[in-house]
């Protein structure tokens, strides 16, 4: 598996997003993380993915970003990929079904963004989302922790400590997988300190993994 789904996205930032302010706002509302069935289709799916963050970043537009985010196939995730022939292949034995992305944020101050991704079976959501944490700690080249008792059974926590213009980081950062049934759930965010980009992992990783259906 080749990691590159969020720089790819990171990548284009800058040239693309005007730079804008955040509020924080605390906990998410209530009525945001109700757990429905699970879905049947990619706009199901969509309807599962968190609206808002803890932090309050406004949100920015799919179709801001380059490539843009929102629904996505397995065409779509394997193009992020030097060899998206054998990134497809892969993705199709992990069962990868579809999957959905949405960004908070600015180009040059926080951002946060949640990766939702449904499999046929849970077995290829859990190998799937331990890959990617293994693959992207080699990226961002931070200390990742396998099940931190800071999150959920089947999560991994990665932290960087600094920005690395190389991997499109502009400030220390937090990334977080997390595999639930039949989902995989991906966190990242970038902050003005490692704690802050950390506590908004933590908050806005069981904030959707109270949106999904039970596990």
């Amino acid at each position: 598996m080749t990691p590159g789904r969020l720089a790819a996205v990171l990548a284009g930032l800058a040239s693309l997003l005007p730079a804008t302010g955040c509020t924080s706002t605390g906990a998410i509302p209530a009525e945001e993380v109700a757990a429905p069935a699970t879905p049947e289709t990619v706009e199901d799916l969509g309807e599962l993915l968190l609206t808002e963050v803890p932090s309050g970043l406004p949100r920015i537009p799919d179709a801001d970003l380059q490539p843009s985010a929102g629904a996505k196939t397995v065409d779509d995730v394997a193009t992020y990929s030097d060899d998206p022939a054998r990134e497809r292949a892969v993705l199709r034995d992990y069962g990868y079904r579809h999957g959905w992305e949405r960004f908070w944020g600015s180009t040059t101050g926080p951002l946060t963004s949640v990766f939702l991704d449904q499999f046929d079976h849970a077995t290829g959501a859990a190998t799937y989302a331990q890959d990617l944490a293994g693959n992207d700690a080699e990226v961002y080249d931070g200390v990742l922790r396998h099940d931190p008792s800071s999150l959920p059974d089947g999560c991994s926590l990665l932290t960087v400590t600094a920005a690395d213009p190389a991997t499109g980081l502009s400030g220390p950062a937090a990334f977080a997988w997390c595999a639930h049934g039949v989902f995989s759930v991906a966190v990242t965010a970038v902050a003005v300190t490692e704690q802050a980009a950390t506590d908004e992992v933590h908050e806005a990783v069981r904030a959707q993994l109270d949106r999904l259906p039970a596990a």
